[in-house]
């Protein structure tokens, strides 16, 4: 049994859900939420706010893992500055007390939940409804997103992890490489 806090970080909006569970085992959600700041206040307060935010998530709920949305290029450079400063913060919330961060693309975490990389807002939040057993889909989007995000690493983390495992197997197993000698003549043996 693994609990992941999914962050879907945004300065305006951070989304924050708790799920806990195993890969191929049914799924209990344990808290969902967003953190809001002000559109209109200094970006440092800003910041400071989804801290505080984040770090209640993580004291009141102990995940053993924080997944994290994987920012990527959009078209507006705002959106991508805010989108990456809210998860900069959730990142060292983790890191400052030693839980390991996984951070998803958006389309790893469409496709681990819907089975569709393309998959929209609407698909991805009636998946996390059907995957967690509840009533409607969480409100706003970005709240289901973080719920995506948990669902995603508990999923993709045993698959992951035996893939790591035997590529160091692998590594440690295969024969050195033979190295050339150059013989007293001058030559290679």
């Amino acid at each position: 049994m693994v609990r992941v806090l999914g962050v879907d970080p945004g300065l305006t909006r951070c989304g924050v859900g708790v799920v806990e569970g195993v890969a191929g085992r049914p799924l209990t959600m344990l808290g969902v939420g967003v953190v809001r700041t002000p559109a209109d206040a200094e970006l440092g307060h800003r910041l400071v706010a989804i801290e505080q935010g984040i770090e209640q998530w993580l004291d009141e709920h102990r995940p053993e893992f924080v997944a994290v949305e994987r920012v990527f290029s959009q078209h507006n450079v705002r959106t991508v500055m805010g989108t990456a400063q809210a998860s900069a913060v959730a990142m060292l919330c983790a890191a400052r007390r030693g839980i390991p961060v996984a951070l998803h693309t958006p389309s790893e975490v469409k496709a681990a939940v819907t089975g569709s990389g393309r998959a929209d807002k609407a698909q991805v939040g009636a998946m996390v409804t059907r995957l967690l057993r509840l009533d409607a889909p969480p409100k706003p989007a970005d709240a289901a997103d973080a719920l995506a995000l948990a669902i995603c690493h508990i999923w993709r983390a045993p698959a992951q992890n035996r893939l790591q495992q035997a590529v160091a197997l692998h590594a440690k197993k295969a024969p050195a490489a033979p190295t050339a000698r150059v013989t007293s003549k001058g030559r290679t043996a």
